[in-house]
């Protein structure tokens, strides 16, 4: 068994309780319009250029590919041609038993602090079969969480949640029109799993980011303040918007988009979860 991981975070202490190291599986099912991990986002390898000390001598893109929409993608020549090491290869396929060697090296140090690993990505259960494989190996031996979307099938969903010890959950959006336009999936799935969720009684956090005029809006914090209550939640991590995604997709030689005005100030909005006995978190 094998899956594609794209980075690897040795000491992480945002990812769940304690210190963990954060493995970051490549592939997501949803195209957010903030994502500040574009190059998590496809499956296939991809080449990353870094812009800190570039030259801009243009060799790296004389040594890139040109797809059939008109697209430049680097390429593994494009890591040789940078006479500055700038441009790296983003996605490596790890064994079970590479990966979780790997985990356990540092199993005693993770849980000395009361940390362990977490699973995240792009959207870890996109590549269920590796990641169910690694929590079995694991089973006992650490602590491990997965930080995901939600976008699964019923099925890999319960599969995961028998197989893990703690879930960092993501909403984003209440209303389906708008998921699609931003997040270009729909999020019935989303939220019939995180129902799952809140009913299993496995431990696990809630997680919205706040990206202005788009998730900050009191009509989506209202609706999911209403939605996380009724599922017996009373706790929520409001996650900020991270202002420097547009840099990565440069990196990618792909344009920025996003659709929503990212220079806006975002609103927290803590008072409309505290009037549903929710107390939210700034992280």
């Amino acid at each position: 068994m094998t899956g594609r991981i794209f980075s690897i975070e040795e000491f992480a202490t945002f990812d769940g309780p304690g210190i963990r190291m954060t493995v970051f599986f490549k592939g997501c099912p949803l195209r957010c319009s903030w994502c500040h991990n574009p190059e998590s986002q496809q499956m296939g390898v991809e080449y990353v250029r870094s812009p800190n000390g570039c030259l801009g001598c243009g060799r790296c893109l004389q040594a890139a590919k040109t797809a059939e929409d008109g697209t430049k993608h680097l390429t593994a020549a494009s890591v040789e041609a940078c006479p500055r090491f700038l441009v790296r290869r983003c996605g490596e396929d790890y064994s079970t038993d590479a990966l979780c060697d790997r985990i356990l090296a540092n199993a005693s140090i993770l849980t000395s602090t009361g940390g362990g690993v977490t699973f995240s990505g792009g959207e870890p259960l996109l590549q269920a079969a590796f990641l169910f494989s690694c929590l079995e190996v694991l089973r006992g031996r650490v602590h491990t969480a997965i930080q995901t979307c939600g976008y699964a099938d019923a099925e890999t969903f319960a599969g995961v949640l028998e197989r893990c010890d703690y879930v960092l959950y993501d909403l984003k959006l209440m209303s389906p029109d708008q998921h699609r336009e931003f997040c270009h999936a729909d999020n019935a799935k989303i939220l019939q799993n995180y129902r799952t969720l809140a009913a299993s009684g496995k431990p696990f956090v809630t997680r919205v980011p706040l990206i202005p005029g788009v998730t900050d809006t009191v009509e989506n914090l209202t609706a999911m303040a209403a939605f996380v209550r009724e599922q017996g939640v009373d706790y929520v991590e409001l996650l900020p918007y991270n202002r420097m995604a547009g840099s990565k997709y440069a990196g990618l030689l792909r344009p920025f988009a996003p659709g929503f005005d990212e220079n806006r100030p975002v609103e927290l909005h803590t008072g409309i979860f505290e009037k549903y006995g929710i107390r939210a978190k700034k992280m």
